[in-house]
């Protein structure tokens, strides 16, 4: 399993349902994604995915 570089979209599930995110941070067992974008608190929303759940849809430049 290829692990995800910063930029690249991925795809997760997440208590049944699927997500699309781009990382932004990859630590050693996870990576830190955006997935969405909050308009009340004005902030992106993110979340970490360990590197078994997850599969690189689009990789970065």
């Amino acid at each position: 399993m290829a692990t995800a570089k910063i930029g690249d979209n991925i795809l997760f599930k997440r208590e049944g349902q699927s997500y699309k995110g781009n990382v932004t941070v990859v630590r050693e067992n996870s990576v830190i994604v955006e997935y969405g974008y909050n308009k009340e608190k004005n902030q992106p929303l993110t979340t970490i995915v360990n590197h078994k759940n997850y599969k690189v849809t689009k990789e970065a430049l």
